[in-house]
């Protein structure tokens, strides 16, 4: 007996909503979460990777700053009001000095088959295990499970995903110019979203370490 007790077992934290993963010709590379169910109640938030490298989290509380700080890897850290509207396929974000406007696109055939997929399936993180190896394959840079800041560990399973066809944004009063490849893949975890930008729904799991 080492007189610590039993280790606490994993507490599993649930994420179900959307992922938009974008790149524009300034070199500056967005990834919004866009949640409608999570332990924080629904919200929004953006990371940015500007072409020099400095990562930023936009998020609304100090609470969702705090466990995305945690999660992720950034080199500054803002709480601001984030503010997401959708109508149709036409999707308007503001977060601070960030304005952004986007259109999906028409799903091709990956979309089709993720929407296919059950989400009581999706939400397993043995699906997200399984489905890993295929994602790198067709989507370089795209992980779906692998290890997070704090000792956690993160599942994603994918249920649609769409191309953005146009975007305009601006940050800080500058122009972020025009949709772009997400060339190089943001560095906030331990993997990237698709390199041709992209509304993904998901689902995703978030394992705590024992406490």
């Amino acid at each position: 007996m080492n007189g610590k007790g039993p280790a606490r077992p994993h507490r599993r934290l649930r994420f179900d909503g959307w992922i938009a993963g974008l790149g524009t010709s300034s070199g500056t590379r967005v990834v919004l979460g866009h949640w409608q169910r999570s332990p924080f109640g629904a919200f929004s938030d953006v990371m940015l990777e500007r072409p020099e490298g400095e990562r930023l989290l936009l998020a609304p509380t100090p609470e969702t700053a705090d466990f995305i700080g945690s999660t992720y890897v950034f080199d500054t850290v803002v709480v601001v009001p984030v503010c997401v509207g959708v109508v149709e396929d036409t999707w308007t974000v503001t977060a601070g000095s960030l304005a952004l406007r986007f259109v999906a696109g028409r799903r091709g055939p990956t979309g089709l088959l993720l929407r296919a997929v059950p989400g009581a399936l999706a939400r397993r993180p043995a699906w997200s295990a399984l489905t890993d190896g295929p994602a790198r394959l067709l989507l370089p840079g795209v992980r779906t499970q692998g290890s997070a800041g704090a000792g956690r560990r993160e599942w994603y399973g994918a249920r649609d995903l769409r191309p953005v066809r146009l975007l305009s944004a601006s940050y800080e009063g500058t122009d972020l110019g025009a949709t772009a490849p997400v060339d190089p893949p943001v560095r906030f975890g331990f993997g990237s979203v698709p390199r041709q930008p992209a509304l993904t729904r998901v689902t995703t799991t978030v394992a705590l370490g024992p406490e």
